[in-house]
């Protein structure tokens, strides 16, 4: 197979001719040549059997360093050497009568190592401490709204994890972990943009991706596995013949007295997939003696700027009506340590996604055409586990996430009371940051439960507040003009990059270093960040099970 390159314009499809004539020179063929072209992102592909060559559109991307156009990276197969082989998702088999592994978490992590389970003959079964997808929406906008937050059913908790509701970006380079193919293949089949197949920044969308969460758990259910939602786990023990049994607390299925049922079920292997927010759990582990260790994360803001000025800063000023909705990222090094964008939602929405009570957390969301008036993205500096406050150091493998909490805490307590909405975040535009300004006036946004003018660079730790203030003009400088500007909002805090914990398991068994027949998965297990990351360590840990109990 062969690699090369071409350009097309940006709103049209590449005409099949065209690469039929560039192939053609690039493997050596007579110019009549009868070649294949697969576009993966279309339901029919028309095929020659005679054909001597299969050209596949691999990627796109869009340039805009001179002419917009799109980027295409094409594979080539010549047929006197090799065959194109297109790849198909694996058939899920009935699993009604096989034996059962427990997952808890309805995440990316936890979703997927299902429905690797049924490609392996095992019976997952799910247990979710928010409610399905369908019904959390009413939790997220009630949130939104009037600022009650349900603890077990919001932004991050609920089926399909905090992904689901934060744009489904499906970006990643964790292509050594396994075949990110068995991601994106299956999302499709599900009901995502086959688009995802080709870009270079996929993303599905948060008005299209319940409805491919829901197609996940009906072929889940319809293969025999089982969902139990509202189900809040409480307690992980071991049973003499080394099984494990799960308790938890049932919402959905109360006693007579109205009161969560308490339930137990029993696995040889559980697979743990609750995402980087469910602190109860890594305090339930620690007081069964599991191992846990601080791990490094990254705190700071999310900054929304005006998408048409995002669109004139990476366009050159060229973009145009059809053009899609630009993005960015950088990274900067200051003072020893990573500053860098995260989660950038071009045309997107910021959100409230805290957990807990008396807290302020912030996230982004943009819907399957980002057409949104703003763009927003987290900016965040890299903490290590020494770089956490020496007031911390007492918290052992719990400091960082100790001090996450109490930034997250901060950020409330100064704008409890300014605001009728309990979930309005503190907020400056970005010049006054840098000048240690409060803002007297605060540009328009898009956080529907409102922001209120605060001292920034005060309420963040000087470790994060400092590194910022310097990143900004540098970023302005170095690779997007125009980002350094007083119609930035900066919006406290950006806490829930990743978990401040990790959960050491074996490499090869992928179970907990302490804690057998426990497999510790994604991001709350400290071993991914981001949709398809976590969505192959879930594959991985499947894969780990089924070899564990086949032997």
């Amino acid at each position: 197979m062969i690699e090369f390159e071409m350009t097309g314009r940006v709103g049209r499809d590449l005409r099949p001719d065209d690469v039929r004539v560039v192939a053609a020179k690039e493997m050596n063929l007579r110019g009549n040549a009868v070649i294949n072209v697969i576009d993966p992102t279309k339901s029919y592909q028309p095929t020659f059997p005679g054909a001597v060559a299969t050209c596949v559109i691999a990627k796109r991307s869009i340039d805009a360093r001179n002419d917009v156009v799109y980027r295409y990276k094409i594979e080539a197969y010549n047929h006197r050497y090799e065959s194109y082989v297109p790849y198909e998702v694996e058939e899920y088999k009935d699993v009604s009568a096989s034996e059962p592994v427990l997952i808890i978490g309805a995440g990316p992590a936890g979703l997927f190592a299902a429905l690797k389970l049924l490609t392996l003959g095992f019976k997952p079964v799910i247990l979710e401490r928010g409610k399905n997808v369908h019904d959390r929406k009413f939790d997220m906008a009630r949130l939104s709204r009037e600022g009650i937050l349900d603890p077990d059913s919001n932004y991050c908790y609920g089926e399909g994890g905090a992904g689901a509701f934060s744009d489904g970006k499906l970006f990643t380079r964790s292509s050594k972990r396994g075949d990110i193919r068995e991601v994106l293949y299956q999302f499709v089949n599900f009901g995502a943009n086959p688009q995802i197949l080709v870009d270079a920044h996929p993303h599905i969308g948060t008005d299209r991706l319940p409805k491919v969460v829901e197609n996940i758990r009906n072929t889940i259910v319809e293969r025999g596995g089982e969902y139990h939602f509202g189900t809040k786990v409480t307690d992980i023990s071991v049973k003499k013949d080394g099984s494990l049994t799960v308790t938890a607390l049932d919402s959905e299925n109360p006693t007579t007295t109205g009161k969560p049922r308490t339930v137990k079920y029993s696995a040889r292997k559980v697979i743990l997939a609750t995402g980087h927010s469910a602190r109860d759990i890594y305090e339930m582990l620690s007081s069964k003696d599991c191992s846990l260790e601080a791990k490094g994360f990254a705190m700071g803001v999310r900054v929304e700027h005006p998408q048409s000025l995002i669109n004139e800063a990476r366009y050159h000023g060229r973009w145009e009506p059809g053009f899609p909705a630009a993005e960015y990222s950088f990274t900067e090094q200051v003072d020893e340590r990573g500053v860098f964008s995260f989660c950038m939602c071009p045309g997107g929405v910021l959100v409230p996604s805290a957990t807990e009570p008396e807290s302020i957390v912030m996230n982004g969301m943009s819907n399957s055409a980002r057409s949104g008036k703003f763009a927003n993205a987290g900016v965040v500096v890299q903490i290590d586990p020494e770089d956490v406050p020496e007031e911390y150091s007492g918290s052992g493998a719990f400091k960082g996430l100790d001090f996450q909490k109490d930034v997250e805490r901060k950020m409330w307590q100064f704008a409890s009371g300014r605001s009728s909405n309990p979930m309005a975040a503190p907020a400056q535009r970005m010049i006054d940051f840098c000048n240690g300004v409060v803002s007297e006036d605060l540009p328009e946004t898009s956080y529907k439960p409102g922001v209120v003018p605060a001292p920034l660079h005060e309420l963040l730790p000087e470790l994060i507040s400092s590194r910022l203030r310097k990143a900004f003009p540098e970023v302005n400088k170095h690779s997007i003009r125009g980002f350094f500007t007083n119609d930035a909002l900066l919006v406290g805090v950006e806490s829930r990059t990743s978990s401040p914990v990790r959960i050491p398991r074996d490499p090869q068994t992928m179970e907990s270093v302490s804690f057998p027949g426990l497999l510790p998965c994604g991001e709350g297990a400290g071993y991914s960040g981001g949709i398809v990351s976590s969505a192959i360590d879930g594959i991985n840990c499947a894969i780990a099970v089924a070899r564990s109990l086949e032997a």
